[in-house]
């Protein structure tokens, strides 16, 4: 991962169009191709960002670049579509490298642990015909929960949480990209898999082609109580 503090303006142009004025951000750099930009506030959440698959070039200031204090202009040109970022450095503060290894993943608690457990043992829940292909399945950054076929012969990969938001659609997100650059297991869809989905969640999965499934745990346990329920 490289880590970059800047002062410098960002401009993302594509689908559509936002801009950062000037200021001081931190610019990551990770080695999934994906490049953040932050500032020092706004929580975990990055002010813009591009998603792999991207490729970042870097090249000198033109005349009308230097005449505004531009020193170098990074371009983050996406992969799949027109989209790209903008980056205008004005002034370096720090640059570094770091190699991160490769990550084990989020150790999920007893609840998502359980769910993965079940929704394998019972994966026709995913639709009739399906089977698993097998639970954990890992890759270079990190391991989707359950990879599965469909009646189809199609992959998919299902992430599972207990409480679905944003975060677990975007997680979702970069493994479907990831997989779908293998020609041997594309094309590969996702389904988002919850015991409660928010939804904001559920819309952004919706217009990236992820399916949403909402699990019952007790149900899947077992231990759902029939004779208590009113309905």
């Amino acid at each position: 991962m490289r880590l970059v503090i800047a002062r410098c303006s960002v401009d993302y142009v594509g689908r559509l169009r936002a801009h950062l004025p000037l200021a001081t951000r931190l610019l990551m750099v990770k080695a999934d191709g994906s490049v953040l930009v932050h500032s020092d506030g706004g929580s975990y959440k990055p002010l813009n960002w591009m998603s792999p698959p991207a490729t970042l070039r870097v090249r000198a200031p033109d005349d009308a670049d230097r005449a505004e204090g531009i020193t170098e202009v990074w371009t983050v040109q996406h992969g799949k579509s027109d989209d790209k970022l903008v980056i205008s450095i004005r002034e370096q503060l720090h640059d570094s490298a770091h190699d991160l290894g490769v990550d084990p993943g989020l150790v999920k608690d007893g609840v998502e642990a359980d769910l993965q457990r079940l929704l394998a043992e019972q994966i026709e829940l995913l639709g009739a015909g399906f089977t698993l292909i097998r639970r954990e399945y890992m890759t270079a950054i990190g391991p989707v929960d359950i990879l599965a076929r469909d009646a189809k012969g199609r992959t998919v990969a299902i992430e599972l949480k207990r409480r679905g938001d944003i975060d677990g659609v975007e997680q979702l997100t970069r493994y479907l990209e990831l997989l779908n650059r293998d020609p041997l297991m594309s094309p590969v869809r996702g389904v988002f898999a919850a015991q409660q989905i928010k939804p904001q969640a559920r819309v952004l999965a919706t217009d990236r082609g992820i399916d949403c499934l909402t699990l019952d745990y007790d149900a899947m346990r077992g231990v759902d109580d029939s004779e208590s329920r009113l309905f």
